[in-house]
């Protein structure tokens, strides 16, 4: 019922319309064609400048009216995030106060030379210096604008501090999981063929660094002030990992590996209070339509200080003992966080297995 209404609103809309411009033929041929011409360039003329204010004044009330419920208003939770706002607005100046420049003339331009009798227009078809002129500054302003954004992706795509904190992040349809290195601080390998039942990513549980890897999925918690490095894998289709509050967006390519860093400055706490949202969470959101389940793709990030995320991760089973319950040795304790403790037990399982 509400597509036939939409329809016939449509139909409704088309002949008013024609029926309008039929008039209007009516009338021009009462008239005669070059009165009633002239007079349609008159009422033309007012509009466009009509049309110029309107559309000024209905940018600024919009900017002033949802700006605020924007995350400029939070400002970026990364370093990196601060640099990139900084590009974004130096861009938006740049190119907002051409816009506006540009506009007016156009509008000025096409009322204030709209025809009249006593005017003749004046027709050139070169001019090399004005040819030069709106083509060598735009070229300039371009190509450091450019070079700004290469230079901060340079950045995020490069190797991470030592200091990192590496996760990897596989995307699938439709959700997130994570893996966190053990104490040996690396990440074991994984084979797309192991993938089946418990071991939904594929770890190969005969690399003795993956042992003590911890899986995790939906929520991913991270230490503040220190850099975060992403290790990005896709299972099936083309994902991509969006984090709107650290500016930061990568692909999730099957079978590609891609990576990026950066350094979260505000806890989640923090954040609740800078956003004035108690209920704020930080959103790690698929960036690429990947099916039918797109919009529900969704993971929570949790930003707590160094002591509050060592305290979470000693609380982590490696994924081995989940996925092989029988393995686990009677007495063992969860993994521990300082990157020298060692595990014989889990090394004993690998000489059993």
């Amino acid at each position: 019922m509400t597509q036939i209404m939409l329809i016939a609103v449509v139909v409704m809309i088309f002949i008013v319309v024609f029926q309008i411009a039929k008039a209007s033929e009516y009338v021009s041929v009462l008239k005669g064609e070059e009165k009633a011409r002239k007079q349609t360039n008159k009422i033309n003329a007012f509009m466009l400048i009509s049309f110029l204010v309107a559309g000024l004044a209905g940018v600024w009330w919009c900017n002033d009216l949802l700006f605020s419920k924007t995350l400029f208003q939070q400002g970026a939770a990364s370093e990196m995030g601060q640099k990139i706002d900084l590009m974004l607005y130096i861009t938006i100046g740049v190119t907002g106060v051409v816009f506006v420049i540009t506009q007016i003339l156009l509008f000025w331009f096409a009322f204030k030379y709209q025809e009249k009798d006593n005017h003749k227009a004046y027709y050139f078809p070169h001019n090399t210096k004005l040819e030069l002129l709106w083509t060598t500054v735009p070229a300039i302003f371009l190509t450091v604008l450019v070079v700004f954004g290469l230079k901060y992706w340079f950045k995020i795509t490069s190797d991470a501090p030592k200091d990192a904190v590496v996760v990897e992040v596989t995307g699938h349809q439709f959700g997130w999981e994570f893996r966190y290195p053990g104490p040996d601080g690396i990440l074991g390998k994984k084979n797309y063929k192991l993938t089946k039942g418990a071991n939904g990513l594929g770890v190969d549980f005969s690399d003795p660094a993956s042992l003590d890897d911890i899986h995790v999925s939906a929520t991913m918690h991270i230490p503040v002030n220190r850099p975060i490095q992403f290790v990005i894998n896709a299972m099936d289709v083309i994902h991509d990992v969006g984090l709107p509050h650290f500016r930061m967006k990568m692909d999730a390519v099957p079978g590609i590996p891609t990576t990026l860093w950066f350094t979260p400055i505000y806890t989640t706490e923090e954040m609740k209070i800078r956003s004035d949202n108690p209920n704020f969470v930080y959103e790690i959101s698929c960036d690429q339509i990947c099916g039918r389940g797109h919009f529900s793709m969704r993971g929570v990030i949790i930003v707590e200080s160094e002591a509050d995320y060592k305290k979470w991760l000693s609380t982590q089973e490696p994924e081995y003992y989940t996925i092989f319950p029988d393995k686990k040795p009677k007495n063992d304790k969860p993994a521990a966080t300082d990157s020298t403790a060692k595990q014989p037990s889990l090394a004993a399982v690998v000489e059993k297995k």
